[in-house]
C-alpha cells in the first residue's frame, strides 16, 4: 500500500474492476496511506497476506517491493491466477513509444538523462510531451489517460517489475548487469533472467540499447534469438562495428545511428569528456547510453549535447554537498552495492585521499574486490550500520586505518574529526538503506543534514 498500489488501486477501480489492497503492515502504520484511498471505492486489508484473498481474483498485482516467493504468490501460481504490476499494465495501455531503462547501476542517471535530452529538443510550438517514471518517482499508470500517441515515455524498470512483465518497450535498454539484490533473487541467473526480460517481447522494428564493456550484457547479445530487435552498442572502450555511441581514443563522446533521421550521414561529435559536469567512467558510459536512446527517441544532437554538457547529476548520486575547512563531503547514498561503491571511489582522481563511509543493510554480495579498492584507494574507511562489522572484519587482517561506528551520525562526526583539508568525505556505502532508514533518499538527506550542521 504505497505508492505503486495506491496508483494501480486508483486506475483499475476507477475503471469498474473490484480491487482489493493488501499489505501485511497494520492499519496504524498505514494510516496516511488509508486515507489516501478513502475517497475510493477499494476493500482494504492489512495485518496478513490471507491466502482466501485469492477467492474469485482474476490478476494478482506485485509492487515492485513484493517478493514473489510470498505463500499467496505460490498459491495464486498454483490456482493458474495471472500475475501483473503497473508497469505491465501501463505498457499494455499506452499509445506513445516507450523507452525502457534497467540495469544494475546507472539506470537512474540514464533515465534522467534522456529524458531532458529529449525534453531540450521540445521546441516552444510542440504540443506533444515526453514523459518520465516507473522506478523513478511517479507510476506512470497516474498519467496514462493524458499521454497521446505523439509523446514520449521514459521510463525506468526494476528486476522486481520486470518478473511480471511480459511486453517489451519499443526501445529497450540494460546499462550493465553486476551482482546485486541477492537477497532477494534465488541466485545471479535469476537476477539476469529478470533483466533479460525487458528484451523478452521484442520486435524487429524495436531497439536494443546495450553496453558493450559489461560482459553480462555482451553474453546476453550472443545468444541465439536474444531478441530480434536492432541493437545499438555503448562503449568507453571500443568503437562499435554498426550502429552506436562510443568513447574515442582522442576522449571524444560520438554516436553513429544509421537508421535515425538526422543521424544519416555520418559520425556525430557530441562533446569532449572534459566537458561533461558527471564525474566517473560509469557516467561516461551513462551520457552515452542517454545519447544513444534520445537519438533513437527522437532528440537533435544539439539537445543531446547540450545536456551532456550541463547536467549536474541527479540527488545522492555523488553529490557534492559541502565544503567544510577544505574538507569535500560527497553524498552517494544510491551507492546500495559494492559495485556502486566502488564506482564512486574511482570517479576520484588516484592521487585524491578518500575518507569513505561504508555501511547499511548487506544484500548477501561478494565485498573482496571492494575491500581490495578500499586498500588502494582510501585513506581511512568508517564503517557503519548493519554491515558494518562484517566488511570492516575483512578488511581488519590488511592494518588498514578505519574505525567502526554504530550510526551513521556518529561515523560522520568521525570523519570531520579525522578529515584535513584537501581530503574528500564520501558516503558510498555499498549497503541498502533499510537498517536504519525508509530508502536511500532519507539516508541521502539525513547525511546532507549532517554535514551542513558540521
Amino acid at each position: 500500500m504505497a505508492r505503486q498500489g495506491i496508483a494501480l488501486a486508483r486506475y483499475l477501480s476507477t475503471h469498474g474492476a473490484q480491487v482489493t489492497i493488501n499489505d501485511k503492515r497494520s492499519a496504524e502504520a498505514l494510516r496516511d496511506a488509508i486515507s489516501v484511498l478513502a475517497a475510493l471505492p477499494v476493500r482494504i486489508v492489512t495485518d496478513s497476506h490471507p491466502l482466501a484473498l485469492l477467492d474469485g481474483c482474476d490478476l494478482l498485482c506485485l509492487s515492485g517491493g513484493i517478493p514473489n516467493d510470498l505463500d499467496i504468490v505460490r498459491e495464486a501460481e498454483k490456482r493458474g491466477i495471472p500475475l501483473s504490476n503497473d508497469s505491465q499494465i501501463f505498457m499494455q495501455l499506452c499509445p506513445a513509444p516507450i523507452i525502457g531503462i534497467t540495469g544494475s547501476a546507472g539506470k537512474t542517471t540514464t533515465t534522467t538523462l534522456t529524458y531532458e535530452m529529449l525534453q531540450a529538443s521540445l521546441s516552444n510550438g510542440d504540443t506533444h510531451r515526453v514523459w518520465v517514471g516507473g522506478n523513478i518517482g511517479n507510476p506512470l499508470i497516474n498519467d496514462i489517460e493524458q499521454i497521446t500517441a505523439y509523446d514520449r515515455v521514459v521510463m525506468e524498470l526494476s528486476s522486481f517489475q520486470l518478473q511480471q512483465i511480459s511486453i517489451s518497450p519499443h526501445i529497450a535498454c540494460i546499462t550493465n548487469i553486476t551482482p546485486n539484490h541477492l537477497d532477494r533473487h534465488r541466485d545471479m541467473d535469476d537476477y539476469i533472467a529478470a533483466k533479460k526480460r525487458i528484451l523478452t517481447a521484442q520486435r524487429g522494428t524495436d531497439w536494443d540499447v546495450l553496453c558493450a564493456d559489461d560482459e553480462t550484457t555482451r553474453k546476453i547479445a550472443t545468444q541465439p534469438g536474444f531478441s530480434p530487435a536492432k541493437t545499438v552498442w555503448f562503449s568507453t572502450k571500443r568503437t562499435p562495428f554498426g550502429d552506436g555511441a562510443w568513447l574515442d581514443e582522442d576522449g571524444d563522446l560520438r554516436l553513429r545511428i544509421a537508421g535515425v533521421t538526422g543521424y544519416k550521414s555520418s559520425v556525430q561529435r557530441i562533446c569532449h569528456r572534459r566537458d561533461l559536469q558527471l564525474m566517473g567512467e560509469h557516467n561516461i558510459l551513462n551520457v552515452l547510453a542517454a545519447s544513444a536512446l534520445a537519438a533513437l527517441g527522437g532528440a537533435s544532437i544539439e539537445a543531446i549535447r547540450h545536456v551532456a554538457t550541463t547536467f549536474t547529476g541527479v540527488p545522492h548520486r555523488l553529490q557534492m554537498v559541502r565544503e567544510v575547512n577544505g574538507v569535500r563531503y560527497y553524498n552517494d547514498s544510491i551507492a546500495t552495492a559494492p559495485e556502486r561503491l566502488m564506482a564512486g571511489v574511482r570517479a576520484f582522481p588516484d592521487h585524491q585521499p578518500i575518507i569513505l563511509l561504508c555501511g547499511g543493510k548487506d544484500k548477501y554480495l561478494p565485498w573482496d574486490d571492494a575491500v581490495a579498492l578500499m586498500r588502494q584507494r582510501c585513506a581511512h574507511v568508517i564503517f557503519f550500520g548493519e554491515l558494518g562489522p562484517m566488511v570492516a572484519n575483512k578488511l581488519a587482517a590488511t592494518g588498514m586505518p578505519m574505525s567502526v561506528m554504530p550510526t551513521l551520525q556518529t561515523a560522520v562526526a568521525h570523519a570531520a574529526e579525522i578529515a584535513k583539508a584537501g581530503d574528500v568525505v564520501l558516503m558510498s556505502p555499498g549497503g541498502t538503506s533499510f537498517d536504519a532508514f525508509v530508502d536511500f533518499a532519507e539516508r541521502g538527506d539525513v547525511f546532507k543534514r549532517l554535514v551542513n550542521h558540521l
